[in-house]
């Protein structure tokens, strides 16, 4: 029989405006309908707008009355990024939760962004940084929590500081293991510099450990016209409870990183089954890519370099 992990309590959050990324389908969507549950508005940035308009709809099912909305973003574009900034704060309003969650998986070719990233790489990291860059006073104004979704692909392979964008050799999984490195090595960097700065923001991490989502699914767009291999043997074990876990646990680290108050900034939350693949969720040890500090300070640098966003490094005494 299938296992059910227990949920994590998520608190009332009447007047807090969280906004999630890749939140009109699978992990994101979950998460983003339990946070409607507990009285939060939230807001969807999405690239595609009629999968936004469904998810609303589908939110609002679950949480009727629930103040929900889709902006427009695609991570790929920095051009995007900034113009839901602009929205964003155009609206005034702060932002209490940041859940960066969208992301995209090993397409077979090389791809690249609107600037000529490689796709992972641009979309999964910088697409991110630029979007933390262009929110912080809302973040700051919010006393925000951020939770930056990475994989247990964050535990292998490392940063090719020689190539970052994989002009001169691709390999899918090794890009996609290196965006996430880079992206967690991030979120742990803005928490140490919030503290530093006073920014009052929070900063941490999730992963959803292994699971049935649209991540290895078929994508055309990524140029993969079926499901993989792997997807079918992860949807296997789990309608069988074995090793791995389901779409509703899959989103329930990133859930409690994002609302638990036991969740302290510059930490690391993940399923606590077989393997970190499946099970309740629970803070877990720094995958070994993500413990140095020199690293994330390059990438934070490096970053900044790339997408021309600067995030102000003044206290909020200043």
């Amino acid at each position: 029989m299938p296992r059910t992990p227990i949920e994590p309590a998520v608190p009332r959050l009447t007047g807090t405006r969280a906004v999630i990324t890749g939140g009109s389908d699978g992990i994101g969507l979950r998460i983003a309908m339990r946070l409607a549950v507990a009285g939060a508005e939230v807001v969807l940035p999405v690239r595609n707008p009629g999968k936004g308009e469904s998810a609303v709809a589908r939110i609002r099912e679950a949480a009727p009355g629930a103040r929900v909305s889709s902006r427009r973003l695609d991570l790929s574009s920095l051009e995007s990024v900034a113009a839901l900034g602009d929205t964003l704060r155009g609206e005034g309003e702060p932002i209490h939760l940041l859940i960066n969650n969208a992301g995209v998986m090993t397409p077979p070719e090389r791809q690249v962004t609107e600037e000529g990233f490689e796709l992972q790489f641009g979309t999964n990291h910088l697409g991110h940084f630029a979007l933390v860059a262009q929110l912080l006073p809302l973040l700051r104004a919010g006393r925000a929590r951020v939770t930056s979704q990475v994989s247990i692909a964050a535990n292998q392979g490392g940063i090719n500081w020689q190539d970052l964008n994989w002009e001169r050799s691709y390999h899918g999984m090794r890009a996609y293991s290196q965006s996430k490195i880079a992206f967690g090595l991030f979120g742990l960097e803005l928490d140490r510099r919030s503290r530093v700065h006073g920014w009052g923001v929070t900063s941490n991490l999730s992963h959803p450990g292994v699971a049935p989502t649209s991540l290895l699914s078929a994508r055309p767009e990524l140029g993969r016209g079926g499901d993989t291999t792997e997807v079918r043997v992860i949807r296997w074990l789990s309608a069988r409870g074995l090793i791995v876990g389901t779409p509703e646990t899959a989103a329930m680290p990133a859930l409690y990183a994002a609302t638990s108050p036991e969740a302290l900034g510059g930490r690391f939350f993940g399923p606590n089954g077989i393997g970190h693949m499946g099970g309740a969720p629970a803070e877990q040890r720094l995958f070994s890519r993500l413990r140095s500090e020199a690293e994330a300070a390059r990438v934070w640098q490096v970053s900044e370099e790339l997408t021309g966003s600067r995030i102000a490094h003044e206290s909020s005494s200043a």
